[in-house]
């Protein structure tokens, strides 16, 4: 698995000390089989114990919420804030409020946070955090006890400088609302403590669509360097029908494609005509319906049983906007034997390593998470200015910001693969130009 002996000991250290953190694992594995060629370029990585540093996270906060149901119940669940790296800047990681929720996935996440914001260009470590609260079918009462109680144990351990977190899965705009609301009550002080914040309270223009947006920005850049090609006239297959697979399907078909799917985890549709994101927008953005609707609604649609199913529809571009591990190598060898020739990751982690092998074999252009997804945490960065400066940019700007970012992550990814050996490997470059940038500054701030 590993040639260099410094990798090959760090990596069995995380194993002996996290063997029951298969996520965590699988993220440094991954990351630790791409940077090789960096670590054997720099000796003093090993000298100064980067690799050992770089995968032990600076801080794991670990808190009950209790709160109270409609009922008058007490539920009890458990949060999350996992501090992994703060070299280049303060800690910045969404929070995800789902069942599977455990330290392993937020180690996972906040692992991955930190060579992400690296790539984005600005001064901004790595977090993540969350809980197993799962806010589907909760009312929106039960949502704001929940958000409030979860704050008040958070709260002590972020701030504008400190830690800045963000949404993720199943937190959104409300859930922002009611964190924010309990943190400014508590500390008594309007920052921009948190990103994703409502456009009437600090939020930047373009910050709902930023992930979205930003995937196809960076597919189109990547298309464009490596295959001088394009979205035009493609067909492409998305997964997931949250933020981020919506304004996915919006930006590919303003690019010229046409995406035929949507999924949630019960099933999807498939729209040989195209999908209408006008009904998808209702059915999730408006009342928070599951995808079935979709079928009922409009002629000509099928919806099928099993979200793993929307990999056997045959397409030029897939864009995994769903969750961790959904495509694995059964999926990714139905995606490449119906012809599909770009993957590029909209949600974190969404390939198995089985599943990155067969792109590789195949010679799939592949955009890992990391690197394709990068647009929200970018957009979070700008809105964190803004609050700074006491100012709002228009759309326009902070759209024209993101695009420039995203192009910018695959031509210095495409430079770090060059540099390393691995020319036009997305996945190695995004690796080695983000841990490179990392770990110099672990190097010239010392043991700490």
């Amino acid at each position: 698995m590993f040639t260099n002996e410094y990798v090959k000991r760090v990596y069995a250290q995380a194993e002996g000390r996290d063997g029951g953190q298969p996520e965590f694992l699988q993220a440094v594995r991954e990351v630790f089989e791409s940077i090789e060629p960096v670590v054997e370029a720099h000796p003093e990585y090993e000298k100064n114990g980067v690799l050992e540093r770089l995968i032990e996270p600076e801080r794991v906060i670990k808190f009950r919420v209790a709160w109270v149901d409609d009922e008058g119940r007490v539920q009890v669940n458990r949060g999350y804030r996992v501090q992994f790296n703060s070299a280049i800047g303060p800690y910045k990681g969404g929070l995800r409020f789902h069942p599977t929720v455990t330290e392993s996935v937020v180690k996972f996440l906040g692992f991955e946070q930190v060579l992400k914001n690296s790539l984005t260009g600005l001064p901004m470590g790595g977090a993540k955090g969350g809980s197993d609260f799962d806010p589907r079918g909760r009312s929106d009462g039960e949502v704001m006890r929940f958000c409030q109680a979860f704050m008040t144990e958070l709260q002590r351990h972020i701030g504008q400088f400190t830690d800045v977190p963000a949404g993720d899965i199943n937190v959104g705009g409300r859930e922002i609302g009611y964190l924010f609301g309990q943190y400014k009550r508590i500390r008594n002080e309007y920052s921009g403590a948190l990103s994703g914040k409502g456009l009437d309270y600090g939020g930047s223009l373009a910050r709902t669509e930023a992930t979205g947006y930003g995937l196809c920005y960076y597919t189109q850049a990547a298309l464009n360097t490596l295959r001088n090609d394009s979205f035009e006239g493609k067909t492409v297959v998305v997964s997931g029908s949250g933020n981020v697979a919506i304004f996915a399907t919006e930006k590919a078909q303003e690019l010229g494609a046409k995406v035929v799917t949507a999924s949630d985890s019960d099933g999807y549709v498939y729209d040989p005509e195209g999908i209408r994101l006008d009904v998808v927008k209702d059915i999730k953005l408006g009342h928070r319906g599951r995808i079935r609707e979709y079928a009922d609604r409009v002629p000509g649609a099928e919806y099928h049983e099993g979200s793993k199913g929307v990999w056997t529809v045959p397409c030029d571009i897939a864009l995994p906007c769903a969750t961790q591990n959904e495509v694995d190598g059964e999926s990714a060898e139905a995606l490449v034997g119906n012809g599909c020739k770009v993957v590029c990751e909209g949600a974190n982690m969404p390939s198995t390593p089985e599943a990155i092998a067969t792109y590789q074999r195949a010679g799939v252009l592949y955009g890992p998470a990391k690197a394709a997804n990068a647009g929200g945490v970018a957009v979070s960065g700008l809105e964190m200015s803004q609050n700074s400066y006491r100012l709002s940019w228009t759309f326009e700007e902070v759209d024209g910001k993101l695009k420039n970012i995203m192009e910018s992550i695959v031509a210095n990814s495409l430079a770090a693969a060059k540099e390393y050996g691995h020319e036009g490997d997305l996945m190695l470059g995004a690796n080695a130009a983000g841990f490179a940038k990392v770990a110099n500054a672990m190097v010239a701030q010392g043991v700490c």
